[in-house]
């Protein structure tokens, strides 16, 4: 009994097998043929086993030697890849690949020869896709992570695994919030919807932030393709494939030019409305509200006035009440000496100032440490100031402030410029206003 389970078993095997598997005695003759042999080839098993040799039916006369050699020659316990035409039933002839291998005895005869066998075209593209699958993890500039239905790596590129700066190894089976901090909630939300519809995502930009390095952020352009199983009646989703790509200079650069282009129309509209102003000193007002879209929450305008600074403007109009602690329009400032308006005033210089709780970047910064801003004179909850001199015609005019609070970022070289140019042009207005009077 037990044999004849064997037999079974072996038989079952063989019919379910998804190439053509054919086997030969020590005399050539046919003792195995399964299924797919037989809808490759057209000869059915009651056709094929217990012929002698594969000549004149399986294989042309003109090949017959060239293949017997071939199905001969594989070494004792090795398989070996060849490429030989095989008939089929209707005449045609088929280029097959197959995996030769003999049967010996432990004296080391011959029992026989099988092979396994399937259309080389087919095998050659089945080659080609692993080649390529291989070819993207190991040498492709592209980062490819293979995230499997419970949002976990399965598969990891080498460039990959270096962008997330950790080994293959130690990315597999981990939630991805174990390396990814900022921006993995928004990789999750796309891997689910890819996974859940089975349409592709693309062109998807992450800003994302490893847990071993939060302060650097990075952009990622990112890809988003399903993967199902071919194997059963409908696609069974295997995972996510998840390709990025560092674009994070190129998005900066973008983004620079974005402020630089938006920046030069604000200072343009100013100009053509300061053009318009008979008052030097209203045509000075009037560039704050322009410049201070998208740059600043607040903008203080403080002329010299007989060795004293004076406040004559204030934006956004309305924005500071009287009471606070704040110089009301028109006033002397209270500045202390080594306030920020005047240190840029001495040394006919910027100076940028940041409240000493404020973590590098500035975005999400803690609140204002209690007295910094109201020390300085400014709003409550002001975390960055940028003091510049008013400079023209080789004097000095007054300062321009301008203020950040914790929605913003510290200010850096660019801003630095960028309100130096504006108070180059506020100076000129308020030395035409002064030269008037």
């Amino acid at each position: 009994m037990p044999v004849e389970n064997d037999d079974r078993l072996l038989t079952a095997l063989l019919e379910s097998m998804e190439v053509g598997l054919a086997a030969l005695d020590a005399d050539g003759v046919v003792t195995h043929w399964n299924r797919e042999a037989g809808r490759l080839l057209g000869w059915s098993a009651d056709e094929a086993v217990g012929r002698r040799g594969l000549e004149g039916w399986a294989v042309r006369q003109a090949d017959a030697e060239a293949v017997r050699a071939q199905l001969q020659g594989a070494p004792e316990g090795v398989r070996t890849l060849e490429e030989f035409p095989l008939l089929t039933s209707d005449g045609r002839r088929v280029l097959v690949r197959a995996q030769v291998s003999s049967v010996r005895s432990e004296c080391g005869d011959t029992l026989g020869h099988y092979f396994a066998f399937s259309e080389a075209g087919a095998q050659i593209e089945l080659e080609r896709s692993l080649g390529l699958a291989q070819s993207l993890l190991d040498d492709a500039p592209t980062g490819i992570v293979l995230v499997d239905a419970d949002l976990r790596p399965a598969t990891v590129s080498d460039t990959a695994a270096r962008w997330l700066d950790r080994a293959r190894a130690a990315l597999l089976g981990h939630p991805l919030g174990e390396v990814l901090g900022e921006g993995v909630q928004e990789l999750e939300s796309a891997l689910q919807h890819t996974l859940s519809t089975g349409k592709p995502l693309g062109g998807v930009k992450l800003w994302i932030a490893l847990r071993a390095d939060p302060v650097r952020r990075r952009c990622v352009r990112s890809e988003f393709v399903r993967l199902g199983s071919p194997l059963g009646e409908e696609p069974v989703p295997l995972g996510v494939v998840w390709l990025f790509e560092d674009v994070t200079l190129q998005e900066r650069a973008d983004q620079e030019n974005a402020v630089l282009r938006f920046r030069a129309n604000q200072l343009r509209r100013a100009g053509l409305a300061a053009a318009e102003c008979q008052d030097g000193l209203e045509a000075a007002v009037g560039y704050l509200d322009f410049v201070l879209a998208g740059f600043a929450d607040h903008a203080l305008l403080d002329v010299l006035r007989e060795d004293a600074l004076i406040r004559v403007a204030a934006a956004p109009t309305g924005a500071f009440r009287p009471g606070g602690g704040l110089t009301p329009l028109g006033l002397p400032t209270r500045y202390g000496e080594v306030h920020p308006a005047l240190r840029a005033l001495e040394r006919g210089g910027s100076v940028c100032v940041s409240d000493a709780g404020t973590p590098p970047g500035g975005v999400g910064a803690v609140p204002a440490a209690p007295g910094w801003a109201a020390l300085r004179h400014w709003p409550a909850g002001t975390l960055h100031g940028l003091s510049t001199p008013l400079r023209s015609r080789g004097r000095s005019h007054g300062v321009l402030t301008f203020l950040r609070g914790a929605g913003r970022q510290r200010f850096d070289r660019a801003d630095t410029d960028f309100a130096e140019d504006v108070a180059a042009r506020v100076a000129a207005a308020v030395d035409l206003d002064a030269a008037s009077r």
